[in-house]
């Protein structure tokens, strides 16, 4: 339940905007990647990089920092090796219970078959 009283509402400037929206433009940077680095919504970065298309926000002139470029980068690198090690991890388990449900099998089986063997 949302709190009661007037909702807080932001106001950011037109040069953090079109750093935002420039930030966003990076080969190999998601939107969601920028808007977490800078501490907003998803949707508000997505509707200013609209405004931009539409020519409400101007980005030409406005500098990338390149430490936060390099930063955007790493993360966005580090999030889907991420991904890609959880996918493995997963694998070597199913393949760790696969097995070891096989050697019990085996192991049962081979009881069994002893126990009903008999010796003439």
């Amino acid at each position: 339940m949302p709190k009661p009283g007037p909702r807080t509402t932001y106001k950011y400037s037109e040069e953090f905007k079109a750093t935002a929206v420039r930030l966003s433009k990076i080969p190999g940077v998601s939107v969601k990647d920028v808007a977490e680095s800078l501490y907003i919504h998803p949707f508000m970065l997505s509707r200013w990089r609209k405004q931009k298309r539409e020519g409400i926000i101007v980005t030409k002139g406005k500098e990338v920092n390149k430490a936060v470029a390099a930063e955007l980068k790493a993360l966005r690198r580090i999030k889907k090796d991420y991904e890609r090690l959880k996918i493995e991890n997963d694998l070597l388990k199913k393949a760790i219970e696969f097995t070891s449900n096989r050697k019990q099998k085996f192991s049962n089986s081979l009881t069994t078959t002893k126990k009903n063997t008999k010796w003439l």
